[in-house]
């Protein structure tokens, strides 16, 4: 499986999206074609629900590769306003029922959205229950190695098989603590 990675930048020619391929250097695409290993990955992932790779979902999943964090149905909104928002409702709908992307929501009326991770990185999220907010948080391979040791406990408890985790912290961001 490949991983994608994003780098973004203010200047769209500048921002680039990483094939890693485990075992091989990372390939970093430029210009017109480097979305070309994503779109192909989630068009993989449409196929196998029986769903099209419309232009308005590949639009959807640029702006979620290069956002650079998760992003609320009113900043795809924005961000692509020939995508109507209840035609973004849908394409999120149907890139979450294909694992493409992620919902996060501290509540229902602070939903998130981003690339699931099997197409970018594991990572964690800080919620803020009072504005919305969500922090990425990458944590350090020895934290990661002691959540999944506690994971695999609480399932091996239970008579359950762990195939992955996702770690998810609500509470108060500092803005909203500060007033």
């Amino acid at each position: 499986m490949s991983l994608i990675t994003t780098e973004t930048n203010r200047d769209p020619e500048r921002s680039a999206v990483s094939v890693l391929r485990p075992g091989r250097d990372d390939v970093t695409l430029r210009g017109a074609n480097q979305f070309a290993p994503l779109h192909e990955l989630v068009e993989i992932h449409l196929r196998r629900i029986d769903q099209r790779y419309t232009s308005g979902r590949q639009a959807v999943v640029e702006l979620l590769a290069t956002s650079g964090r998760p992003l609320s149905i009113s900043d795809i909104s924005s961000a692509v306003p020939d995508v109507p928002r209840s035609s973004a409702y849908r394409h999120l709908s149907d890139l979450q029922r294909a694992g493409v992307v992620r919902r996060i929501a501290a509540n229902d009326e602070f939903a998130r959205f981003e690339l699931a991770e099997d197409l970018t990185h594991h990572h964690h999220h800080l919620l803020c229950s009072l504005c919305g907010k969500v922090i990425d948080v990458t944590p350090s391979s020895a934290f990661e190695a002691t959540v999944a040791s506690m994971v695999d406990d609480l399932a091996l408890q239970q008579g359950f098989q762990a195939t992955s985790h996702a770690l998810d912290v609500i509470g108060h961001c500092a803005s909203c603590q500060a007033t």
